[in-house]
């Protein structure tokens, strides 16, 4: 039903859009034609023609208004509820945000090939360095990097959504390509100005940024998992890394 609606509105809107065009091009024609063989000592009232030029601009707005309104109830019919479906299920989404938030924020980077000189970087929102790290696994493949909150001159960072900056050089200092992903539980949807957002790791990310979606792992019996100070990680690639702010460069 509600798909049908929008088809529909969508339908009337484009139907009106034309009937626009050719009312728009019919009233410059015959306004062009009655300037040229106007009465010289009795010219077109100004007042009326600016009248029906605002008349027509304002057509054209509601037209405009009708396409936004078409945008958000599709985002509301659709992107929302599909969204919503995503929370409690482990994600990951092509992002390099992650919340600081009890002295841990996590990301997953990658290097496409080994590389000899890896630098990480944690940025908070206006940009700025607050921490650097050089990890010791630089295998090609995807790596934890696990921050405690730790800042370069070794204060605590306020809680916050931080971004992660990856740069990767070979032994003969060339660029290693390398990308960062944000990984975790969804625990919210929110929409903000006609776009859906999921929370992970304390952060909003655009939804249609999802890669991947699976169900939560739970450590097995006696299973711990592994603090930012330790070593070991679940990744496939790398089974024996994670990266942890305490190798700071």
């Amino acid at each position: 039903m509600a798909v049908d609606a929008v088809t529909s509105a969508a339908s009337a809107s484009a139907t009106g859009r034309t009937r626009l065009a050719e009312n728009f091009d019919t009233f410059l024609t015959l306004l062009t034609t009655q300037l040229k063989n106007q009465d010289p000592l009795s010219p077109m009232d100004s007042t009326q023609f600016t009248q029906q030029l605002v008349q027509m601009t304002g057509v054209e707005q509601q037209l405009l208004t009708n396409d936004l309104l078409e945008k958000l109830v599709a985002n509301t019919g659709s992107g929302v509820a599909t969204a919503v479906s995503l929370i409690g299920k482990e994600v990951r989404a092509d992002s390099d945000l992650s919340a600081l938030s009890g002295g841990k924020a996590e990301w997953v980077y990658k290097l496409d090939r080994a590389a000899d000189d890896v630098k990480v970087e944690v940025l908070d929102s206006k940009g700025r360095i607050v921490q650097t790290v050089a990890p010791t696994n630089n295998a090609a493949g995807e790596h934890t990097f696990v921050w405690d909150g730790k800042t370069a001159d070794g204060s605590k960072a306020a809680d916050g959504v931080y971004s992660l900056r990856v740069t990767a050089k070979d032994s003969e200092g060339s660029t290693v390509a390398s990308g960062v992903l944000a990984q975790g539980v969804v625990t919210g949807v929110q929409q903000i100005d006609g776009q859906t957002l999921i929370t992970i790791n304390g952060a909003q990310i655009p939804w249609e940024k999802i890669t991947l979606i699976r169900a939560p792992t739970t450590p097995a019996p006696g299973e711990t998992t592994t603090a930012s100070t330790g070593s070991g990680s679940n990744t496939p690639n790398n089974p024996d890394d994670e990266t942890s702010s305490q190798a700071a460069a």
